[in-house]
C-alpha cells in the first residue's frame, strides 16, 4: 500500500488503488457510567461522544465506516443516523451487531465481513472523543512508512494507571501490550500507554482474529492480544507516539466524562479566541461544539453558550448568561439573561434578568429589560419591553413602548390567543391585555387598565374604576 502525504482521496482509494475502511467500536454498555444510557451517547460539548469519533472517521475519507453496536443497539443506531444527517457525513455507514458482549476482539471479529472489503483498516473506540484528526492521519502515514502489519497510537502519561503499557524491543519495535491489572512492577513503570486507536493491514488482522482466545472470568477476547499473534507469524508492530497525551483519554466513568468536557470546552474557547473573540475568563465560560461567535464580540464570565447558538459581530454577552440555540445579530448586548431557541436581531439590548423563550423574534434595536419574559412573540423595530412584563403569543410592531408590569393574558384555560399591538402604540404600566385583542396604531392604553376589546388606531383606552377616597 502506498499513501501519498496529503489528505485521502474522496472515494477512499489510496495511491495504487488500495482502499481504507474505518471501524468504530461502540457496542459496550459502560457499566462504570452507572447509567441506563449507552456510554457512547453521553454528551460531551453538547454532542454524544461518538459524534467526535464519527466526524474524525469521516475526515479520513474512507471508502466506508463500520460501527459496531451491541448494548441498546437500536438507540445507538438511531442517534448515529441522526448525526450522519445533521453533520453531513458523506461516507457510507454500515452497522455491525455484536451479538454478545465478549470484548473488543470479539467486536472486531464480528466485523470481518466488513473489513475484508479493504486493504487497510483504522480501528477507533467510540468513547475517545478527544482524539484529533492530526494524530489519526499521522498514524496512517506512519503505518505506511514503517511498512508493518499494525501500528498503534500511543502516548506517554505522567500517571499511566489503568492503561495498557507498551512493551518495546531495544530497537523500538512493539512486542506486546500489557494490561495494567497483570503487569509486573517493571512493566508498570512504563509510561507509554495504548490509546485504543489502531491502523491494521486487514489480512493479518483477520488471520489473527481466528486464533484469538478468550480470557478472564467473562471469557472475553481482547484486540490487544492480536499484536503478539501477528508478531508470532513474522509480522511487524509499530507505534506512533502522540505529542498530545490528553487526546488518548477515554471515557469510562462520569469523572472521566467531566475531564473530557473540560478539554473539549477549552478547545472550543481557543478556537473562538483565535478567530477574534474576546473571552474574559475561559475558566468560567462554557461553549458547545456547534457554537459560533463573530469577530470582536466579548464574552463575559459565567456565560454558557449551548446547542446551535450563533452570536454576531461586536456583541457583548454576559456576565451570567445562558443561551441555547439562540441566534444573536450584530452589535447586541445580552446581560444576566436566559435565551432559548429565539432570534435577536441587530443592535438589541436584553436584560438584565430577561427570559426569552422559544420562537421569539426581537428587533432590530428592540429592548427587553429587567425581569421581563417573551414567549412565541415578535417585538418589532425599536420597541421596548423594559420592566417586569410578560409578552406571550403576541405581535408587537415598531416603536411600541410597553409599560412596567404589563402582561398579555394569552391563555383562557384551554387555548392560547394572540395579542397584536400596532406601531407607535403606548401601553401604560400595570396593564392586562386579555387576548385575543388588538391595539391599534398610535393608540394609548391608560395605566392600570384591563383591556378586553380592540382599541382603534389613535384612541385612548381606559378600563378601570374611578378613584374613590374615603375618610
Amino acid at each position: 500500500m502506498t499513501i501519498v502525504k496529503s489528505s485521502p482521496s474522496s472515494n477512499g482509494q489510496r495511491k495504487g488503488g488500495k482502499s481504507l475502511g474505518v471501524l468504530i467500536l461502540a457496542a459496550g454498555q459502560g457499566t462504570r457510567m452507572e447509567s441506563s444510557l449507552p456510554k457512547v451517547l453521553h454528551g460531551v460539548g453538547g454532542k454524544p461522544m461518538i459524534f467526535y469519533t464519527l466526524r474524525l472517521a469521516n475526515a479520513l475519507k474512507p471508502a466506508a465506516i463500520g460501527i459496531v453496536v451491541g448494548h441498546e443497539a437500536e438507540k445507538v443506531r438511531a442517534t448515529v443516523s441522526e448525526l450522519v444527517k445533521e453533520c453531513g457525513i458523506s461516507r457510507p455507514i454500515q452497522f455491525i451487531v455484536q451479538k454478545e458482549m465478549l470484548g473488543s476482539g470479539n467486536a472486531v471479529l464480528e466485523s470481518v465481513p466488513f473489513l475484508k472489503r479493504f486493504k487497510t483498516a483504522v480501528v477507533l473506540c467510540g468513547d475517545t472523543p478527544l482524539l484529533t484528526y492530526e494524530s489519526i492521519y499521522s498514524l496512517t502515514m506512519s503505518h505506511e512508512e514503517q511498512k508493518g502489519q499494525a501500528t498503534l497510537l500511543t502516548a506517554k502519561l505522567a500517571n499511566p494507571k489503568g492503561y495498557g503499557r507498551i512493551v518495546r524491543s531495544p530497537m523500538g519495535e512493539v512486542l506486546r501490550i500489557v494490561e495494567d491489572a497483570v503487569a509486573t512492577p517493571k512493566e508498570l513503570a512504563i509510561n507509554e500507554v495504548n490509546s485504543g486507536a489502531y491502523c491494521f493491514e486487514v489480512e493479518p488482522l483477520t488471520q489473527g482474529l481466528k486464533e484469538l482466545g478468550p480470557k478472564g472470568p467473562k471469557r472475553e477476547q481482547f484486540l490487544t492480544d492480536i499484536m503478539e499473534l501477528v508478531r508470532a507469524k513474522g509480522g511487524k508492530i509499530n507505534a506512533y507516539l502522540s505529542g498530545n497525551p490528553e487526546e488518548i483519554l477515554g471515557v469510562n466513568s462520569r469523572v472521566q466524562l467531566a475531564t473530557s468536557e473540560r478539554v473539549i470546552n477549552r478547545r472550543m474557547l481557543d478556537r473562538l479566541m483565535l478567530s477574534g473573540v474576546t473571552i474574559l475568563d475561559p475558566a468560567s465560560t462554557h461553549v458547545d461544539a456547534d457554537v459560533e461567535v463573530g469577530q470582536d464580540s466579548l464574552i463575559e464570565p459565567f456565560t454558557i453558550l449551548r446547542g446551535k447558538t450563533k452570536v454576531g459581530k461586536q456583541c457583548r454577552i454576559g456576565p451570567f448568561c445562558y443561551l441555547d440555540s439562540a441566534q444573536i445579530g450584530n452589535e447586541c448586548e445580552v446581560r444576566l439573561s436566559h435565551l432559548v431557541n429565539c432570534r435577536v436581531l441587530e443592535k438589541c439590548t436584553i436584560g438584565p434578568f430577561s427570559n426569552i423563550r422559544p420562537d421569539s423574534v426581537l428587533g432590530p434595536r428592540a429592548k427587553v429589560g429587567n425581569f421581563s419574559e417573551v414567549k412565541n412573540s415578535r417585538v418589532g423595530f425599536g420597541s421596548k419591553v423594559p420592566h417586569l412584563s410578560y409578552i406571550g403569543d403576541s405581535e408587537i410592531a415598531e416603536d411600541v413602548n410597553v409599560g412596567a408590569g404589563t402582561i398579555t393574558c394569552n391563555y383562557d384555560g384551554k387555548t392560547k390567543h394572540k395579542t397584536v399591538i400596532g406601531a407607535k402604540a403606548f401601553i401604560g404600566s400595570n396593564v392586562n391585555l386579555v387576548a385575543p385583542v388588538k391595539i391599534g396604531r398610535g393608540a394609548k392604553v391608560g395605566a392600570g387598565s384591563t383591556i378586553t376589546e380592540d382599541v382603534p388606531d389613535g384612541a385612548l383606552a381606559i378600563a378601570r374604576e374611578r378613584q374613590v377616597n374615603k375618610i
